[in-house]
């Protein structure tokens, strides 16, 4: 079976988005290089088709920088960088919409209601922003000392380790067996 292009962990697309930057190796190659990268890595994540509305892609480098300062600080225990939050609501004022109230589980709630489908980077934006707006996740940055992917950590005791146990874990157990960690 080939290997995919792109890694998803399937907890957050923000962090997917920053990780098409690092990789499981030490120097990765940028998986979105190139215009068609991009709709490839958004068509993955079942993103709305970009068509005319793809972003330059200087603004999405730019963008993925400021998430990826955005997720080290998060995974150092800081406070997040005042210029990801500038990133962030600036995509997330783009989007156009209305506030509708709704009934979910016997509860009701108030939800906001976009009046086209999400550009990729509003997707993105509003992805980072569940991430910071819910207490219970953390974000971290895998234990292999190979791999450099983040994912979000929203176990009961927060104790995830890896991006992936069967890739990155099995690979650290391995090497510890062998003698070559500690």
């Amino acid at each position: 079976m080939a290997e995919p292009e792109f890694t998803l962990l399937g907890d957050a697309v923000w962090l997917d988005f920053v990780n098409t930057a690092r990789g499981r190796v030490l120097s990765p190659p940028d998986l979105l290089a190139t215009p068609a990268a991009l709709d490839r890595w958004a068509r993955v994540q079942s993103l709305e088709s970009l068509n005319g509305d793809r972003p330059s892609l200087e603004d999405v480098f730019r963008f993925r920088d400021r998430l990826s300062s955005l997720a080290e600080a998060l995974h150092a225990g800081m406070q997040p960088p005042g210029g990801s939050i500038g990133a962030i609501n600036e995509q997330l004022a783009r989007t156009g919409g209305f506030h509708q109230l709704i009934r979910v589980g016997g509860a009701w709630q108030v939800r906001f209601a976009p009046t086209r489908p999400l550009a990729v980077l509003e997707a993105i934006a509003q992805s980072a922003a569940a991430s910071l707006a819910d207490p219970l996740l953390f974000v971290r940055r895998c234990a292999a000392e190979s791999c450099s992917l983040f994912f979000s950590d929203d176990s009961p005791n927060q104790g995830r380790r890896w991006c992936n146990a069967d890739v990155c874990g099995r690979q650290v157990k391995v090497e510890r067996r062998r003698g070559f960690l500690r």
